[in-house]
């Protein structure tokens, strides 16, 4: 039966899509005649398709009434509208410089600064803003989530706790400072020597140069989440009863994988400079290294490392969820959003019984894909003002 409504909604699309310019050219207004006139059947595809798509999306929303979806709408309208308060009031506050920049900043950009703003608040603030410590069990085990004592709730844990007893709204906002704090500190110290030894490669060249970039293509041959896992197995053993340790080995490994890439980057960019002419002027006028690499080639090669910053960012967010999903990542009694999704991934099946269950290991998997979108948002902002493209 699936299969027939499949075959019966696509060729329904493709008669539309057929149809829809032959009907077009009838409508008695001449404007709209010619557009029908010059679409292309591909257009006309791509028109009945999203027509059918707004449909379905109602269909869902109003029909159906599908809680996630409706979750998922509210949500969309609620950042589109705060993202765009965000900006209208930085218009209005501010330096004159600030107001320039909120004039010129897209509603996605603006969304996404007020988001890291937001998780950079919470993650400060977690020990003040949980109500509870992280690791603090409860004597009520799997108390779920509304508050509600009649359905099994609580109102002292209005989420619900986990199968241990835990405070998952506290674990929740500890999570966003241990994985998003980790994640920052993993992204700079990747930074620092990826920049530093991409910089050096490109002002000496020759065989350090050779030898460093070969070296970079081997690790980066391999697949870096399988490459983190295995080295993260090995540190698993070398740390021993001291968990604390496994987080400082996981930072310095994802650094250094990561820093592979950061290389690549910082020297194509020092490639380009170190054949200016100032550059070459620098080094007749006999300066040192230090002065050539933080004086001639990383003032002019900030814009792009700016950008690749918030990239990298994103990136070694996720791996460092993705080790915690698979149990090598931020240990515990440590709150981790990779490893709330992996404890409370069970909830997902009380969808029918109980929507906020469900929502419980999609609050931590939210809060990733959130963060993820919002530091893209502002990235895609900043190399659009570097490119120098007018709005």
């Amino acid at each position: 039966m699936e299969n027939l409504n499949i075959v019966f909604w696509l060729g329904g699309i493709i008669t539309a899509s057929i149809l829809l310019r032959p009907i077009g050219r009838l409508l008695p207004i001449a404007r709209v005649q010619g557009s029908f006139t010059a679409m292309s059947l591909a257009a006309s595809f791509g028109y009945v398709l999203a027509t059918v798509t707004v449909y379905h999306m109602l269909w869902l929303y109003f029909v159906k009434e599908l809680i996630f979806f409706q979750w998922l709408v509210h949500g969309i309208i609620g950042l589109g509208l705060a993202g765009y308060l965000f900006r209208s009031i930085g218009r209005h506050v501010g330096s004159e410089r600030s107001r320039k920049v909120f004039r010129q900043m897209p509603v996605t950009a603006a969304l996404g600064i007020l988001i890291i703003i937001s998780y950079a608040i919470i993650s400060i603030f977690a020990d003040w803003l949980a109500p509870y410590g992280q690791a603090e069990i409860f004597s009520n085990v799997n108390v779920l989530p509304g508050g509600d004592p009649n359905l099994g709730g609580n109102p002292a844990h209005p989420l619900g706790t986990d199968q241990i007893g835990r405070d998952l709204l506290s674990r929740l906002i500890y999570g966003g400072q241990n994985t998003v704090g980790i994640a920052f500190i993993t992204t700079c110290l990747a930074f620092l020597i990826g920049t530093f030894f991409g910089f050096l490669a490109a002002a000496i060249g020759g065989w350090f140069d050779q030898f460093l970039s070969r070296f970079v293509d081997m690790m980066m041959s391999i697949p870096q989440l399988i490459f983190a896992l295995l080295l993260m197995t090995i540190a698993s053993a070398w740390a021993g009863s001291e968990r604390w340790l496994l987080t400082v080995y996981m930072i310095v490994i994802i650094a250094v994988l990561d820093s592979t890439r950061v290389f690549r980057l910082s020297r194509a960019v020092g490639m380009n400079i170190v054949v200016m002419d100032f550059f070459e002027a620098a080094k007749l006028r006999g300066e040192k290294m230090s002065y050539l690499v933080f004086s001639e080639i990383l003032p002019n090669a900030m814009a792009p490392l700016l950008a690749e910053f918030g990239l990298r960012f994103c990136f070694v967010f996720l791996t460092i969820a993705s080790l915690s999903f698979l149990g090598v990542g931020i240990q515990p009694p440590l709150a981790d959003w990779g490893t709330m999704v992996k404890d409370l991934a069970q909830f997902i099946n009380f969808a029918v019984f109980s929507p906020l269950t469900a929502a419980l290991p999609l609050m931590a998997a939210g809060a990733i894909a959130l963060l993820t979108v919002a530091v893209n948002f502002v990235v895609d902002w900043v190399l659009h003002r570097a490119s120098g493209l007018k709005e």
